[in-house]
């Protein structure tokens, strides 16, 4: 196993300290779970970027990363929506689009990295969470539930977008 796929391992191990720092959320155990889950999300550029520099991409590297950058949203949502902090409907619709492009990319014999709109996605559902998580003045819910309506948005956007990458969205 090399660098970049050890650094992927370890964005694993946060989820269940996420998970299990969620279920007692004082603010202190939610900044730490905030901590843990920016430091994971931080190792998702890092693996890439290592694995492409290094020239050490590999076959589990390839199966590793996106699971594991799945699990690292889907994890806390999850979490979220037992704190009554998202509905879980929105959460679905985040989960059916992995799940969608994840069955899709198995009949695929060469996978398209991702485009502007993966990369959209993936940063609005990082600070959307992050918003989520944190212990914010009450006044911060607001921005941190339009966050994640923009996170879903953007989620099924991509998703549309990676299935039918000929097709041009309309700007009407």
């Amino acid at each position: 196993m090399n660098i970049p796929n050890w650094i992927t391992f370890s964005r694993l191990l946060g989820i269940p300290l996420i998970l299990y720092i969620l279920k007692t959320p004082t603010n202190q155990n939610l900044w730490i779970c905030l901590v843990i889950f920016l430091i994971a999300s931080v190792t998702d550029f890092l693996d890439g970027y290592l694995a492409r520099k290094l020239n050490q991409v590999s076959d589990l590297g390839k199966f590793l990363d996106p699971l594991a950058d799945k699990l690292l949203v889907l994890a806390p949502l999850l979490g979220l929506i037992e704190l009554g902090k998202v509905p879980a409907w929105g959460v679905f619709l985040i989960l059916g689009r992995e799940l969608t492009i994840a069955g899709w990319r198995v009949n695929q014999t060469q996978i398209s990295g991702a485009n502007i709109w993966g990369k959209l996605k993936t940063v609005s559902q990082i600070i959307a969470i992050s918003l989520l998580i944190a212990p914010l003045p009450e006044f911060w819910a607001t921005p941190a539930i339009i966050m994640f309506w923009i996170a879903v948005a953007l989620t099924i956007v991509s998703g549309i977008i990676y299935l039918w990458p000929n097709q041009e969205v309309s700007n009407s």
